[in-house]
């Protein structure tokens, strides 16, 4: 399968997160099967902010996982026979935070899905800010109902 682009409303017709739990707003290339790259441009505006810390606003590490897993999860919706499932977040291992995300930064997430078989999947990802790296994981998702048919 060849790469291609999905814009926001490209991506809701495979993620069912909606705003504001939606983490990525463009994905630059999709290769089902293999890996996603995404962008999320992060904005004063963003919900988080407010309280996460007033005067000094960070995006929150467990929003940053969820970019990451939301990116490396299009590698497996994009899959024949996936669009509509619901993949969960199983596992995160070698989780590490580098930067401070900010107001103004455009995160660029790469993932890599090393294995995917009977609804398990395990990747890895990284989000970059100004090609610094700012937070890394590895993680397995699973489609629990891929799972439950292949026992």
């Amino acid at each position: 399968m060849e790469n291609f682009e999905l814009d926001y409303k490209g991506i809701q017709k495979y993620l069912r997160n909606r705003y504001p739990l939606l983490m990525i707003d463009y994905a630059e290339s999709v290769c089902p099967g293999k890996s996603a790259t995404a962008i999320k441009n992060i904005t004063i505006n963003e919900w988080f902010f407010e309280c996460h810390f007033p005067g000094n606003p960070v995006m929150p590490g467990i929003l940053q996982l969820e970019a990451i897993f939301q990116t490396g999860a299009l590698s497996v919706h994009t899959l024949p026979g996936n669009e509509d499932k619901t993949t969960y977040i199983a596992r995160v291992s070698n989780l590490a935070y580098f930067v401070h995300i900010r107001p103004g930064d455009v995160l660029r997430i790469d993932t890599v899905l090393d294995s995917w078989k009977r609804g398990i999947g395990k990747g890895r990802g990284v989000i970059y800010v100004k090609d610094k790296v700012a937070c890394k994981a590895e993680y397995t998702l699973v489609i629990e109902d891929d799972i439950i048919k292949a026992e």
